[in-house]
């Protein structure tokens, strides 16, 4: 490297660029960490996300907002409340309903993870959680629909209360199912979307008949 020495920069030559960091430019984001934040914040933030996406279930259109930001905790919540409400049928056994929670909890989850599959193997553009996360919160109609179905069997099981909770079934069926199509719609081929909706039919067709044969014990 004795070469070198001899090396020089012109005067003609100008240097371009600045080596100073201009005080003030970044943005509030760039430091933002939520690892400073109170836990108090942090939890309410996810509770605010969560509800924003329940309310976009509830007036379905097609629309990415639950794949912008997908997260697990409202279909957690949801399926945990359904399999909740589910239990204690006379379908259980005399001693406890354990069964009939861990049944709708695998159904549930079991189901949504096979329909994310065959998404996916037709040739689908959105992630397995984005597709997990969306099945997932479509159940809120059927969850409500369970709620008003315990409140009428309340009153009584006989022809009335039975027409009016398969009113309400078969309302909230095609809710979930629609909201769940209009969400994934975009993500499927066009020749295609057929082979998709027909799972989620049947995903969301077994749930509704679980809740309308569902009888107190």
């Amino acid at each position: 490297f004795a070469g070198l020495a001899d090396v020089s920069i012109s005067e003609d030559i100008p240097v371009e660029g600045e080596i100073t960091v201009p005080v003030g430019s970044r943005s509030p984001d760039e430091d933002y960490s939520t690892l400073d934040e109170p836990v108090r914040d942090t939890i309410m933030r996810d509770l605010k996300a969560v509800g924003k996406k329940f309310v976009h279930v509830m007036y379905p259109k097609k629309s990415s907002a639950l794949l912008r930001d997908w997260d697990l905790w409202g279909p957690l919540v949801l399926c945990v409340s359904l399999a909740l409400m589910l239990q204690g049928g006379s379908a259980d056994s005399k001693d406890d309903g354990g069964p009939q929670f861990a049944e709708v909890f695998v159904i549930i989850w079991f189901g949504a993870v096979v329909i994310t599959l065959n998404s996916k193997l037709l040739g689908g553009t959105i992630s397995f959680f984005q597709s997990l996360c969306v099945l997932g919160y479509c159940i809120l109609p059927l969850t409500v629909a369970m709620l008003v179905c315990r409140l009428v069997l309340l009153a009584g099981s006989g022809t009335i209360s039975f027409i009016v909770r398969l009113i309400v079934v078969v309302a909230m069926f095609g809710w979930s199912t629609l909201a769940s199509t209009a969400f994934l719609a975009d993500s499927q081929p066009p020749n295609r979307k057929a082979l998709v909706v027909y799972p989620i039919f049947l995903f969301y067709f077994v749930i509704s008949w679980m809740i309308l044969t569902f009888t107190p014990q």
